[in-house]
């Protein structure tokens, strides 16, 4: 039994230690220094290069080295929120001024999110400074208010208090300000430099391009004829061919692509420094640099374009000896930081995997781009310009009407309009929804919209993507923690521990009513805080003996059999936090109101995990515990964060949130220093997460929208160096979280009903999953979440609500969103519970060395080829691996990578094809062929209620190994909301 715990979890270590994180992966500044032949310096300038290299191992094999973290960050389907949610649909805009007489825009729209059945208010205010968004609940008890909404965004004071606009063609000037944001649509520079050209006269006088280049060019999209194209033409002439003849066009994820080809523009002899090429790769702001040549050979310097405005030099070089490419990527020092970041050595033998590589890389290196000085402050500019255009348009005529209508300025989102008018304004109601639904089509013929479903992989596995861990859980749980596979969990019916496959065993009964909880694995240690009040106490009990109870079945422990595993001085605690990075010393500090009691554990290698049984359960575990000291604040915390310091001896830190501030106390002197002052009048304490960058502690504070990071610098004599700095940002959520957990390089905000999932570097919004009601679990290690699945019906409703939307009828006044998934006849909520392997999220394999505290099984372990190897000892009709080998058999059969038919099970059905979704470089669009969609019914008895992700991707669908997850409880639908796929 002590074998078990003979060695630390490595997930519960590298959860210990997931908060931190390096800049290193994004590369460092350097001056680059251009010269010309005779040694004289040209140009300089600085530039962060990205070769891979940086602090990591060099010496892996090219092309297996795979990261997790290839994202479109901030992807148009999820920000493109006006387009999305608002046109073609019953939506309110509002008009007015602020304090300082700005005029802004206010847009609200009530949408059931993602066909979920979760109704939200979605909101967008632009102002000049930039647009804000934020998701509020829908309550059929409380009316929304316009004051409410501006309230949430931190907008209280106004000149004129806000009215609402009524013409239908508001909207073709609500998207034109959504469209500032940037194009959805890009175009890149393709330059090709040979051997040994050190200037851009050299290079862009290049006629054709080699062998190799070609090949290149090839992989990068298709050859299309300018004259008479159609599509996205990125400022080429496709009439008269006077920018050539012929261009590089791509669809990547719903992105069209023109590449501006330095040898496919028009070439003039006279000319030696090619200003027709210059005047398209140099108005670039991405460009990619083709270099022949061996590696010895003098490298290309971004000193070497005369450009002031390409800022992204992506410098590529292939390798004839193994058909590979080598990365390496310039960005200007301004342009923050964008993933993902190069693998180390950044080769790649899959070409497939490098075409995806860098165009992500582009894509989310223009975007970044925009955010600099030099673009941010255009388009502020030109926002602040439109919108009072806007305003002054507008407001005349906001005067001159004065009717019933119009009154309703300040009052509910979606107030009910008098009998008198409702004729009327259902007439204006269907209207504006037709004004829309013809401006969305405009928009989407255009091409100035993202393709509908070619935003997701079908057979590529997000490393949030979920496993089903628990079905049909009937308890309330009020917290819980991992302990091995297992997950103890504390609910209204008592402390369950709940494995997978497993019936769920009861450790203690209900009259223990924990609140708050640590399973420490590696020190043999059960922390919890039980009861509320003034009974509150921190209990601790020792893993082994709890061990022991499960297995002898001995009896289920009560309130009444922990008296002596309670911590002196704790009683009446609302709060505690422990260090995550406890080495040698475990500190605990627990919150008695106003008070910090700090309590330590020394480590005592004779009460190891690797001493025998007998003495381990011997000794109370209370009693290798001793008060340090007792430290005063002015107000009782609702958050805390231990924070370590460097040396681990007297300045260790914790951070503290009350009131309006997040402060820094000493836990040696006690002295209390300002982190942060938030401003706005109310506020939502969330979370204060201590990440690490190489050594040094920092923050990331959470509170109502806002996740602010800080870094605490080296202590100097007992006090932190806090001031503002060039690592400090700021991002903000799109719905206010109740939890935030990070696990580099994401950080996720759960909210009621959806994860929001970000990047820990820059904030970047990478996806948004909806599901409904939504409970965080336990995050400390994998992350465990409980949610509501339909079990029967949601096909009926699905085919209804598609009927139901093809033939758009005149909506009635003031329509609501269907009722919450409980109240539909015909289906029954169960509540499911789920897990996000850490694994997947940090993209490295673990193998956990602790097994399940509850009767010995098989545990799934993770291979190196980053498969499972599940366990068969379950009496089911199928085995999990017999499911699994179906599924993967499957889909090489279906890829054509299989010669044999699939094995015939009893529960094995024919599978049908749907057309799949490809590129047409003659349209300009994305279109349907026939292997897209994939039914199965194959998997129905064994997964029954878990979604499949869904992709139409074509360049990914042929070269990913992992295509069918085990569970997944969202649905990954159609911008457009036309179909759902739910894959069993």
């Amino acid at each position: 039994l002590m074998k078990r715990f003979s060695s630390s979890s490595v997930s519960e270590d590298l959860g210990c230690r997931r908060g931190e994180f390096s800049r290193k992966h994004y590369g460092s500044v350097e001056l680059l220094i251009s010269s010309d032949a005779d040694g004289a310096i040209q140009r300089a300038g600085r530039f962060r290069v990205e070769n891979g290299s940086s602090g990591e191992n060099t010496d892996c094999t090219p092309g297996t080295w795979h990261r997790t973290d290839v994202h479109l960050e901030n992807p148009e389907y999820h920000t493109r929120w006006y387009f999305k949610y608002f046109l073609g649909k019953v939506h309110q805009n509002y008009i007015g001024t602020d304090a300082e007489k700005n005029p802004f825009f206010l847009s609200v729209v009530l949408s059931d999110q993602n066909n979920q059945r979760v109704p939200q208010y979605h909101s967008i205010l632009w102002r000049k400074t930039g647009t804000q968004k934020i998701c509020l609940p829908y309550s059929p008890t409380k009316t929304l208010s316009v004051k409410s909404i501006l309230s949430a965004m931190s907008l209280d004071k106004f000149e004129k208090s806000p009215r609402e606009i009524f013409h239908p063609e508001i909207q073709k000037d609500l998207l034109v300000l959504e469209e500032q944001e940037g194009s959805v649509n890009f175009k890149f520079g393709v330059l090709y430099a040979k051997d040994g050209q050190l200037t851009d006269d050299e290079m862009f006088s290049n006629e054709i391009g080699s062998e190799s280049f070609q090949r290149f060019l090839h992989l990068l999209g298709d050859t299309i004829t300018l004259k008479g194209w159609t599509g996205y033409r990125g400022g080429l002439d496709t009439k008269n061919d006077t920018t050539g003849t012929c261009s590089i066009y791509t669809v990547f994820q719903g992105h069209e692509i023109m590449f501006h080809v330095s040898t496919m523009l028009p070439y003039s002899r006279e000319n030696k420094q090619q200003v027709e090429r210059k005047r398209h790769i140099g108005n670039d702001i991405v460009t990619i640099v083709f270099q022949e040549g061996e590696e010895s050979s003098p490298a290309f310097k971004p000193s070497m374009i005369r450009s002031h405005f390409t800022h992204i030099f992506a410098l590529v070089r292939y390798n004839k000896q193994n058909d590979s490419y080598r990365l390496k990527i310039f960005s200007e020092e301004s342009v923050p930081l964008f993933g993902p970041p190069l693998p180390s050595p950044p080769v790649f033998t899959n070409h497939q995997e490098f075409r995806d590589f860098v165009l992500v890389k582009l894509i989310n290196g223009e975007k970044a781009t925009l955010e600099t000085p030099t673009f941010s402050q255009k388009r502020q500019r030109t926002l602040d310009m439109l919108i009072r255009s806007l305003y002054q348009d507008l407001m005349p005529d906001l005067h001159k009407v004065n009717n019933m209508l119009n009154r309703r300025s300040f009052s509910d989102v979606l107030p009910e309009s008098p009998k008198s008018t409702r004729k009327k304004e259902e007439a204006r109601q269907a209207e504006f929804v037709r004004l829309g639904q013809a401006l969305k089509l405009k928009t989407t013929v255009k091409g100035d919209a993202t393709a509908n479903l070619a935003t997701t992989s079908f057979c590529k596995k997000e490393p949030w993507e979920s496993q089903s861990f628990c079905s049909n859980f009937p308890h309330e749980i009020v917290c819980a923690d991992s302990w091995g596979q297992s997950l103890l969990v504390s609910t209204d019916a008592g402390i369950l521990l709940i494995d997978d496959g497993q019936p769920s065993v009861q450790v203690f009964d209900k009259t223990l009513q924990i609140k708050q909880m640590h399973v420490l694995e590696a020190l043999d240690l059960l922390i919890a805080r039980t009861d509320k009040g003034k009974d509150s106490r921190i209990l601790v009990f020792r893993l082994s003996a709890v061990q022991k109870d499960i297995e002898t079945k001995q009896m289920i422990r009560s309130k009444y059999d922990c008296r002596e595993n309670k911590l002196e001085r704790t009683k009446g605690c609302h709060l505690y936090a422990i260090n995550t990075h406890h080495g040698s010393e475990l500190r605990i500090v627990v919150a008695i109101r106003n008070k910090l009691l700090l309590v330590t554990k020394k480590y005592n290698p004779c009460n190891s995990l690797t001493s025998s049984s007998v003495l381990s359960s011997s000794e109370s575990p209370v009693e290798e515990f001793q008060y340090i000291r007792e430290i005063c604040l002015s107000d009782p915390p609702v958050v805390m964060t231990l924070v370590d310091g460097p040396t681990e001896d007297s300045d260790n830190m914790i951070c503290v949130a009350y009131r309006h501030q997040f402060d820094l106390v000493n836990e040696s002197t006690g002295e209390s220093y300002r982190l942060h002052h938030v401003e706005t009048n109310k506020v939502n304490f969330v979370a204060a997460i201590d990440v690490y960058e190489d050594g040094e502690a920092g923050l990331l504070l959470c509170y109502n929208y806002v996740c602010q990071y800080r870094k605490v610098y080296p202590f100097n004599g007992g006090c932190p160096l806090i001031q503002p700095s060039a690592y400090d940002f700021h991002f903000s959520w799109n719905q206010v979280p109740y939890a935030v957990v990070c696990a580099f390089p994401y950080i996720l905000a759960f909210t009621t009903d959806s994860i929001e999932i970000r990047l820990v570097v820059n904030g970047n919004l990478v996806h948004t999953a909806v599901v409904p009601e939504l409970q965080l679990v336990a995050s400390r290690s994998d992350i465990y979440f409980k949610a509501t699945a339909a079990v029967s019906g949601s096909s009926d409703s699905s085919s209804k609500e598609k009927s139901s939307r093809s033939s758009p009828q005149t909506p009635t006044a003031y329509e609501m969103p269907e009722c919450p998934l409980a109240s539909l006849e015909g289906e029954v909520p169960c509540k499911n519970l789920y897990k996000i392997p850490l694994s997947n999220l940090v993209g490295r394999s673990i193998e956990r060395p602790l097994k399940s505290p509850l009767a010995p099984k098989v545990i799934a372990t993770t291979t190196s080829s980053g498969t499972a190897s599940l366990p068969v000892a379950h009496s089911l009709s199928l085995s999990r691996m017999e499911i699994k080998e179906i599924a993967s058999r499957t889909r090489k059969e279906l890829l054509g990578l299989l010669d044999e038919p699939i094995p015939k099970t009893e529960s094995a059905q024919k599978q049908k094809k749907v057309p799949r979704r490809q590129s047409d470089p003659k349209q300009g669009a994305v279109r349907s062929t026939s292997s897209d969609r994939i039914i199965s019914s194959s998997f129905e008895s064994c997964s029954e209620g878990h979604h499949l992700s869904t992709s139409s991707d074509p360049n990914t669908l042929s070269n990913r190994e992992e295509c069918i997850p085990s569970s997944y409880p969202f649905q990954l639908i159609s911008l457009y909301d036309e179909d759902i796929i739910d894959l069993k």
